[in-house]
């Protein structure tokens, strides 16, 4: 009979094959302190994987909710995510600097955040389907003159595969859900062709603020005919609409920009409110904030202002005719096949 350690491996080869880099949050960084997230590639196959802020979720392969599932609660945190254990607290007017894996060049689109309240209780045991998503931050195209265009996405890339989020500084003290999302539209030419990648994150809000915007439930974000969905982005575009809801009032745009990390914690367990943990690396500081830049605007209105990155490299020019999407190429998922076969030697090992 195979013992669980073989089940473990063959599981874990068999989903890394099939993972077209897509990637996942690996970790954000809160002051400086960076906080563990949710890996869907590793903890399903750990027996005891650590408590983090951030919501599990069942995208072992990295891959994605489609346009015909935005009715379904997958499309709230991803597939049949379920409540993360701990939280983060963060103030009023601070920033999470949200750091992906890695991200494909191919998969242009925006990049949006939401932030919806979990109550007095918190959001360890809060209903998902009941949460109203109020949208804080957006960004679109930045370029569409030249097909497939240059997009928010694109930038995320260019810094690292990371994106800054400011948490606006009018808010109500409280437990919240943070939303944050990619959407691919390489194929969102076709009918169900858009790709979402939504990721939860709980956290503790603290300051003097008093706003608490209306929201709207995560399976009524989207619908799959929405112009930012349906969309062929292989010919130029002069504008984007942002799916989604609108704006939260007042809220700011933010230039994008890397971050500096001095350390690691752990998430917060329970309601009660407290400091992170003590750093648990006491090296000097990894300083990554990029240079003050004139912010280049997007094309679209109330839209996060993106920061030029010099030393970005260039987005892959597609080699179809103009208004054709190119032809599908295998995404490369080798290193993720190396990693998951070094996390089940890991495994096989205890």
């Amino acid at each position: 009979m195979p013992s669980f350690v073989s089940k473990t491996l063959i599981s874990a080869l068999a989903g890394a094959a099939s993972v077209a880099a897509h990637g996942h949050v690996k970790n954000f960084v809160i002051n400086g302190l960076s906080y563990q997230a949710y890996d869907p590639t590793v903890f399903p196959y750990m027996q005891n994987p650590p408590i983090v802020a951030g919501w599990t979720s069942a995208n072992t392969d990295n891959g994605f909710v489609g346009p015909e599932d935005y009715s379904n609660p997958d499309i709230i945190c991803h597939k049949s995510a379920t409540n993360a254990k701990g939280h983060a607290v963060i103030k009023a007017g601070d920033s999470v600097y949200i750091q992906w894996d890695t991200w494909p060049e191919s998969h242009h689109g925006p990049v949006i955040d939401y932030l919806a309240s979990c109550g007095s209780a918190g959001c360890e045991t809060v209903d998902k389907a009941q949460l109203e998503f109020f949208k804080i931050a957006e960004a679109g195209l930045i370029d569409g003159s030249q097909a497939p265009g240059k997009w928010a996405a694109d930038q995320l890339i260019a810094q690292n595969n990371s994106w800054l989020v400011t948490i606006p500084e009018n808010i109500k003290p409280g437990f919240y859900v943070l939303r944050h999302e990619i959407i691919a539209l390489h194929s969102a030419g076709q009918t169900n062709g858009a790709q979402n990648y939504p990721v939860c994150i709980n956290l503790e809000v603290t300051g003097g603020g008093s706003d608490l915007p209306s929201g709207v439930k995560g399976t009524e974000l989207y619908k799959p005919t929405d112009p930012g969905i349906l969309i062929n982005i292989y010919q130029p575009l002069s504008s984007y609409t942002i799916p989604g809801p609108a704006l939260m009032p007042g809220a700011k745009p933010v230039t994008q920009r890397t971050s500096a990390i001095i350390g690691s914690t752990t998430a917060i367990t329970g309601t009660a409110t407290a400091a992170p943990a003590a750093p648990t690396s006491t090296a000097a500081a990894t300083t990554t904030t990029s240079a003050n830049a004139n912010p280049i605007p997007t094309t679209t209105l109330r839209t996060s202002t993106i920061a030029p990155q010099p030393t970005a490299a260039p987005t892959q020019t597609p080699t179809s005719r103009v208004g054709q999407p190119p032809r599908p190429t295998r995404c490369p998922g080798l290193d993720n096949l190396k990693r998951a076969r070094r996390h089940a030697r890991d495994l096989a090992a205890h």
